[in-house]
This record gives C-alpha cells, structure tokens and sequence, in this order.
C-alpha cells in the first residue's frame, strides 16, 4: 500500500478535530471515536475538564490553523474572541518585574475553550467526510509491531463491540491515552517517557466584567518570582466573549490552591501586586471555582523506538502534556497537525508513519522545553526527566534565563525576540544566537516600571485610581 485511503482518529478534542481535517484533505474517508457525546454548541463537555481554565491561542498555532482552514481567526474573533496584541494588549508583572507595553509584534486569540471548540469543529464537520462515532471507547489497536491495520472499539451504552479498519490511525486521545499499555500488546518495547512535574494547580472561575472593560481593557497576568524559594503563586484576568472575563488562580507544589468562596480574593490579594484582587472585586461572579491540578509536563519519545508500526501516529496531549499556564498546548497540536499534512502530501508507503511521527516530535520539543525548563527552577518541582537539556548545567541555564527576561521586559528588541519564541512563530534555538547575544548585551533598556503600565482611560474603565506614577526606580 502507497496511499492510505481510510483513517480513524481517536479523540474529538482540539488535537483530534484538526487531525481529522488533515486526513479528509488526503483520504477517502475519516472517523472520529470519541468518549463524550460531542455538544451541539459552544457548551462544556466532561472529558475537557481543563476547558474551564483561561487559553489562549497564540499567532504561531492562530497561522497554522488559518491556513488548513481559511477565515478561522476572523470567524473566532466574529464569535466573541479577543485578539490580544503582544505586549500592547496585555498587562504583565513576570518574575523580574513589570512588562514595558511594547508596540505589538505577534498576537494571541483569547476567548472560552468550549467556543473555540464548537467554532473550529463545526468548520471542519461541515464539510461532510468526516464520522464521528461518539459515546464510543477504543479498547486496543489491532495489527501487529510492524503494522497497526485498526482499532477494537466498545459503545459505552451498548456495549457492544466491534473492530474498526482503517490504513491510518491517529491517537489523539489527549491525557487519556493508553497508548503505551497499547503498543505493549503489540510486542513493542515500552516507550521512553519524561516527566516534569512542579505540582500546578488551578482555580477559575467566569465574572462579569464591567462595562466595556472585555473590549477596551487589557489581559492581566500576575506571575510568581521562582527565585524566592517559596511556592509560586499566579493569577490571570482574561478576556472572553459576552463581557466576560476568565480569571485563573493557580499555584506550584506546596501553595494553597483557593478551591473555596472564602479563600478566592484572600488569595488574589496574596500575590505579588494587588492588581487581579482589585479587579475582582469590581467584578460579578458568574460561575463557581473549578478547580484542577493539571500542571504536570509529560511527553513520550515514540520516535526513539527501533520499530515503529506503519498506519499509526500519536499527537496533541497523548504524546506531550505541558503545562497549561504558558498557553503552548493548542498551538503545539496545531503545529503537528501541520506535520502530518505535509508528511500525508508526500508518498506514505512503509516507513513514512515513522518519518511522520519523529517530524511531529520535532514539532512539539520547543514548547516541551519552553515549559519544562521553567518548571524546574520552582520549590518542590519533581523532575523525572532524562532530557539532557533539563539536567545537567542547569545553574547556568537558569542564569541565562533570568537575564532574558530582565532585560525582555525592558528592552524592545530583546522582547520581539522573545515574544516571537514565546508565540511559536520562530525556534527556540533564535535564544542562542550570535544576533540575540549581541541585543542582549547592547539594546537600550527603558527605565524600570514601579507599577501596572495602565492608562488613565484604562483605569477608568474598572474604577481604579492611579497608584502614582509609574517609573523608573
């Protein structure tokens, strides 16, 4: 066989909908297996429990998903979502001290996973060639080592089971994947895994904003300095659609993650500057706290195997999980996405599975270090990696990176770099060149922010009052 015909995706999320897209612009005819019953509309879903935390779809993954699906980005933002300007649009006291709001360069879309969600979904079912086969679970691959020829699959009121053939098979069943117990059966050697796990946890909940704020106001986002020793608190206000915000409190191992009504502002007030509380309490809540602790960094090296079968391929959180605070996640599946469109372009005989799949894992190993590496510098992280680049040197790493981002916040060159790393739009590499180094140690820096960068009519907005001027030290 040269060319695959009939595929299967399993998993109807973000990863798995822009997979199955992929695979309808190449084959005959594609199903999704999915667990959930998928909603008819923007509306949450059980299996998404991380849907109820702020996202952001940063420009490098927004491209991406607009060129297999022209218009998306103007179809989103006609929906509600808010293009958030990097760093015009955004207000940001980072480890080192407050963000200077430098003219934009790259972007981010801001708006509720569920409307994310339906809005890119229904584009991609309105085409008509793809199935999807949900309140159904996959069982197993079926096949051998050297080729996975379908999947075994149980509907979950029925019951009933029944084998599923098809050429190609994308595992993109997110967290729940049981991929490794799966290739185990198949007589493959186990997967190699790394694990950086700093303990975050989060807790959001939806306000009414007040008026005019979610259009004219600025994203906000408080981060915790890793250098204190202590666990890091953070906390984030979020533009949504419908004059909502999306505010996320979130802590590292050891912090006290704010799950009751009692504790929520105590601990907005608890950080770093008081800005998230202030703008909270001239805010309605509309929803209570969901909590979760989904902040491991996990990721699966299938790539390493010796053999790896023909007619099967791994993305989106079922091969690599980080940490959702940096907003990397959407963008990450959107870019191995685009690897299998250009790897099912070509001739897809023997071997090209494996060719696709170590492409995909170049795709994800940026975002994958951009999370790990920071994680790793908090109180209490557990690192369980074997990733060289997170074990060794990292004293020196970590002095290299503190001096980024001292000098990002206030030099505008150093920041388009960074914010063009940050947004997926260049390599991380681009942090390591003759050019950077060079900006590094000679672009201006402007004088020290001693507090939010906010405007008159900014603050206006949400009744705050300036704190005094804000300026060099």
């Amino acid at each position: 066989m040269t060319a695959p015909r009939t595929g299967i995706v399993l998993g109807g999320s973000w990863s798995g909908m822009l997979a199955a897209h992929v695979l309808a612009r190449h084959l005959e005819s594609v199903t999704v297996v999915e667990r959930d019953t998928l909603p008819g509309g923007p509306e949450h879903r059980r299996g998404t429990p991380q849907a109820r935390h702020g996202h952001i779809l940063w420009s490098g993954g927004a491209r991406i998903v607009d060129e297999l699906l022209p218009g998306m980005s103007e179809r989103l933002l006609a929906a509600g979502a808010r293009r958030i300007n990097f760093h015009q649009d955004l207000v940001t006291l980072t480890s080192h001290g407050w963000q200077h709001r430098f003219p934009p360069r790259q972007y981010g879309l801001m708006c509720t996973r569920p409307l994310l969600d339906w809005t890119v979904r229904r584009e991609i079912l309105a085409g008509g060639r793809i199935t999807v086969r949900d309140r159904t679970e996959a069982l197993e691959l079926c096949g051998g080592s050297g080729r996975v020829t379908g999947v075994r699959v149980r509907g979950i009121d029925s019951g009933a089971r029944e084998l599923l053939e098809a050429d190609l098979v994308v595992d993109a069943a997110g967290r729940g994947s049981r991929l490794r117990h799966w290739l185990a059966d198949l007589g493959l050697p186990a997967v190699e895994e790394d694990v950086v796990d700093v303990g975050m946890a989060y807790a959001s909940r939806m306000y009414r904003a007040p008026e005019g704020a979610t259009a004219a106001f600025p994203a906000v986002n408080i981060a915790a300095d890793h250098r204190t020793g202590e666990p890091g608190r953070f906390g984030a206000v979020y533009p949504q659609e419908n004059g909502q915000w999306i505010v996320t409190l979130s802590c590292t191992r050891g912090g006290p993650l704010p799950t009751r009504e009692e504790d929520y502002l105590p601990f907005a007030r608890s950080l770093r500057d008081p800005l998230v509380a202030e703008l909270l309490a001239r805010a309605e809540p509309l929803t209570p706290i969901s909590a979760s602790r989904l902040g491991i960094n996990r990721r699966l090296y299938p790539e390493r195997l010796e053999q790896w079968p023909d007619g099967l391929v791994v993305l989106g959180d079922a091969l690599a999980v980080f940490n959702p605070i940096y907003g990397h996640g959407m963008s990450s599946a959107a870019r191995a996405a685009a690897a299998l469109d250009e790897h099912l372009a070509q001739p897809f005989g023997p071997g090209a599975a494996r060719r696709t799949q170590r492409a995909i894992g170049e795709r994800v190993d940026d975002p994958w270090i951009m999370a790990a590496s920071k994680d790793i510098a908090f109180v209490n992280c557990r690192n369980r990696a074997g990733d060289p680049r997170l074990t060794g040197g990292a004293t020196a790493r970590q002095h290299f990176s503190d001096l980024v981002a001292e000098r990002s916040i206030r030099s505008p060159a150093v920041c388009d770099v960074v914010t063009d790393v940050m947004s997926m739009t260049a390599p991380q590499s681009e942090l390591g060149t003759p050019g950077f180094m060079a900006l590094v140690g000679k672009d201006p820096m402007r004088p020290e922010l001693t507090g939010p960068p906010l405007s008159p009519q900014e603050l206006a907005l949400v009744d705050l009052e300036s704190r005094g001027a804000v300026g060099a030290r």
